[in-house]
């Protein structure tokens, strides 16, 4: 099995911190940031995250903020898996790396949800802006969080930073994102100074859900996470009803109500009746969201490149292009009489 490091050096470490015991690695596909794993450690049943091999951009990948934000949500009712240790050491796997526990539950990639019983379907997506919600309620500082991120000016600075990083690809530009990212930096809304921890990649993919309840036990991946807007996740979280099934797994152009899933404005409304007081989502974080989402792609694509990637990146990569389109058509009917 590759594992892309030296398992001797992980078992010796682990020996070291637990105990020696039976040592069984799995990679866990999908993931097309930081490569995750499985860790059994004899019956510890645990999950590794660790930057990705070769050059990265900076401030990317950075699984020790990943660590925190986890260790500080660990105190509130935030669904989120324990952690269980950080290590910064380049030498046992090659880059730093932590370890959170195991939990069991299902991970739902296809937004159709076409393998869950047609009746739980909807209670997912319920269930799943419950979870953000709960997130948004925390309070940073209550947490030791208040230095996490940049107050204020959320979009103004997220936008050029994802921008900088699209410029900074060595792929070919894609004209449909630079008339997007144009149109952002023309319509920002004013700052409203509403404040909370934004995941940063808020969608059903990152969701743990119970084995046989539509109720999430963990919310993964938190690379992204930052202090920020909180409509910033709402929006991201709306992108199935803006991409197609080919799409990374959208519901755009399907008979959602044959599904028997939500439509966007029930989403959006099971959010508010839960949330804190928080201003309307409006076309521009959903094409916020489609834009950020369309580099990520492109970011995607460059490690595929690179040979930095899990196997189908080239693949996903090729999506950039699609969901700036997608960016493009919210602005066009943002922008219609």
């Amino acid at each position: 099995m590759t594992t892309e490091f030296d398992i001797d050096r992980l078992d010796a470490f682990l020996a070291g911190q637990f105990g020696r015991a039976e040592l069984r690695i799995e990679r866990i596909g999908g993931g097309q940031s930081n490569p995750t794993f499985f860790v059994d450690h004899g019956a510890q049943r645990m999950v590794l995250r660790k930057k990705p091999a070769g050059h990265i951009l900076q401030g990317a990948h950075a699984v020790e903020r990943e660590y925190r934000v986890l260790k500080a949500l660990e105190a509130t009712d935030v669904p989120v898996p324990k952690t269980v240790l950080l290590c910064e050491d380049d030498g046992i796997v090659g880059t730093p790396f932590y370890l959170m526990e195991r939990v069991e539950g299902r991970v739902f990639h296809d937004c159709a949800l076409r393998d869950v019983a047609p009746g739980e379907r909807r209670g997912i997506y319920l269930a799943m802006a419950d979870a953000m919600a709960r997130l948004h309620a925390v309070r940073p500082d209550a947490i030791g969080l208040a230095d996490y991120g940049r107050p204020g000016n959320y979009f103004e600075r997220q936008i050029a930073r994802w921008s900088r990083q699209y410029d900074e690809s060595p792929g070919q530009r894609i004209p449909a994102l630079d008339r997007v990212i144009a149109w952002l930096r023309a319509n920002q809304p004013v700052d409203d100074g509403r404040l909370a921890i934004a995941h940063g990649d808020f969608r059903l993919g990152n969701m743990l859900f119970h084995p046989t309840e539509p109720k999430v036990v963990a919310i993964l991946d938190w690379e992204l996470s930052t202090l920020g807007h909180p409509l910033a996740d709402l929006g991201f979280c709306c992108m199935p009803w803006h991409s197609a099934p080919d799409e990374y797994g959208g519901i755009l152009g399907l008979d959602r109500a044959a599904l028997m899933l939500p439509d966007e404005a029930e989403f959006v409304a099971r959010y508010y009746a839960s949330a804190i007081p928080t201003p309307p989502l409006t076309p521009f974080h959903v094409a916020f969201a489609l834009f950020r989402f369309a580099v990520i792609f492109v970011g995607i694509a460059d490690r595929a490149m690179a040979g930095n990637a899990a196997e189908d990146a080239g693949k996903l990569g090729g999506l950039a292009d699609r969901f700036a389109d997608r960016a493009e058509d919210v602005v066009a009917r943002c922008d219609r009489p």
